[in-house]
């Protein structure tokens, strides 16, 4: 946290999206980007540096988070009808190029359980980023490893032309988190 606060991001998982990134080119000028589970706020930041002023983030958190410049934030559940068709509204059918989630379930400490509630929100995303990419957009997930992760993959694979698997250096070598990076959707 101390080097995040250094250089001004609001988190460490800054540094697992730069570390993915720069192996895979994810951001461009001008994209059209979601961020789900947004809160603190550090992948948006970057997202938004990355993609300029000609590009936009939009932004979802159950959370509340301090704003962020170039950056929509809109606070609830995506999967709540509201929610989403504030989130549709905001993206004024603009196609998505691209979308990031970092989210995780709050751990109970129970590995079976937070990795069923980890791929269940995984799914979620899976659900809305097909709703909202346009062909060939890309989605970046993280998935805690264990029982479905591979029934997750396929189900990535279905809709995706490619499918990878990052563990970024940044993340802790004990922990199970790593990113599926699923690119070209519906080609």
């Amino acid at each position: 946290m101390r080097r995040a606060r250094d250089s001004d991001y609001r988190s460490r998982a800054v540094y697992k999206l730069r570390e993915i990134d720069q192996r895979d080119h994810l951001f461009r000028s001008g994209q059209a980007v979601v961020d789900l589970g947004a809160a603190p706020g550090s992948w948006c930041q970057y997202a938004a540096a990355r993609i300029g002023n000609s590009g936009n983030v939009l932004a979802l958190d159950i959370l509340d988070m301090e704003p962020v410049n170039n950056v929509t934030f809109i606070r609830g559940d995506f999967t709540e009808e509201a929610i989403l068709e504030a989130c549709l509204g905001a993206l004024a059918a603009r196609p998505v190029d691209l979308v990031i989630s970092d989210m995780a379930p709050n751990l109970s400490g129970i590995r079976d359980a937070d990795q069923a509630r980890s791929l269940q929100l995984a799914e979620l995303a899976l659900d809305f980023a097909c709703r909202v990419l346009k062909p060939g957009g890309d989605l970046l997930v993280k998935v805690f490893q264990g029982a479905g992760t591979d029934r997750y993959r396929e189900q990535l694979s279905q809709h995706f032309h490619k499918v990878m698997i990052r563990k970024p250096k940044a993340s802790r070598d004990a922990s199970r988190e790593i990113y599926m990076l699923a690119r070209g959707y519906g080609v």
